[in-house]
């Protein structure tokens, strides 16, 4: 079993306060014996418009807050491994990309996935937010890779709602799906906790849904869920974090890959799965 942590904070425009809240939840999480932390969706900023958001994107190697990550890590007495949600800039283009990055212990970048799904939704009495307007989507599944907690398939928050995406990554490999999200409240107290279990049961994996919390602008006009939570794959909620506050915390939870080879010996799923003779495809 290794242990792994979920963050939960609250971003907001300034890539240095934020880069100083990621700091407190890694030494959070290496005094707790985590081997892996799981940061949020956006963690470098959540900015107050579309335009904003492309403008302070930069290339990864040029990013202050990914270099400050990185030169952290180093520095770290206890090895440690992130998982980061960032924007990252595009040549000549006016919208930016939505990626999720493995960085190991040596503060390398050594995975890189760009959010498929984006989130163009219009709620009544709710949040409008048009994401295409300021990213890009990406175009491809990226293969789980080996990690200290076994393999991990990497989505991004709204990949949620699309079972499709996780059930492709359980065929590839993956023992454990993360989903570092912004979801805001409305959306949030309706599916966060159903959507997670939901892909914890469909692929029979480890479930890391690492969250940001509160209001990111003095207005509140943006807020996010929180919640950040940790599921086994049998569905069950094994650690969350509070949201009475928008204070950097963690969850954390054991990875223990023999749960993964039982509910999968005792279920078979991916053995008893029908595919294109019925429904025209595979995943």
């Amino acid at each position: 079993m290794t242990l792994a942590a979920a963050g939960q904070f609250c971003a907001t425009g300034s890539m240095a306060e934020n880069l100083a809240s990621v700091k407190t939840l890694f030494h959070k999480s290496v005094e707790a014996g985590a081997k892996a932390l799981f940061l949020p969706e956006a963690s470098d900023y959540i900015a107050r418009s579309p335009a904003e958001t492309v403008a302070l994107a930069k290339p990864i190697d040029q990013s202050e807050f990914v270099i400050g990550i990185q030169e952290e890590l180093r520095n770290l007495d206890t090895p440690l491994e992130v998982s980061v949600g960032i924007h990252e800039a595009v040549e000549n283009e006016d919208r930016c990309k939505n990626v999720l990055l493995w960085i190991n212990s040596r503060g390398e970048v050594t995975q890189r996935y760009q959010k498929l799904h984006l989130f163009d939704v219009n709620l009544k009495n709710g949040p409008i937010l048009m994401e295409s307007r300021s990213v890009q989507p990406g175009q491809e599944v990226l293969r789980p890779f080996d990690t200290v907690l076994g393999k991990i398939g990497y989505a991004i928050c709204y990949d949620i709602r699309f079972p499709e995406h996780s059930l492709r990554l359980r065929t590839l490999g993956a023992d454990v799906i993360t989903y570092p999200s912004a979801f805001t409240v409305r959306t949030g107290q309706a599916h966060w906790e159903l959507l997670g279990r939901s892909r914890a049961v469909d692929t029979q994996t480890y479930v890391i849904m690492p969250a940001q919390v509160g209001a990111h602008d003095p207005e509140g006009k943006r807020r996010s869920w929180g919640h950040a939570m940790i599921i086994d794959p049998w569905g069950t909620v094994l650690a969350q974090c509070a949201d009475t506050d928008s204070d950097p915390r963690i969850c954390i939870a054991d990875i223990d890959l023999e749960v993964v080879k039982k509910v999968r010996t005792d279920m078979p799923l991916w053995q008893q799965r029908r595919g294109v003779d019925v429904y025209g495809y595979d995943v």
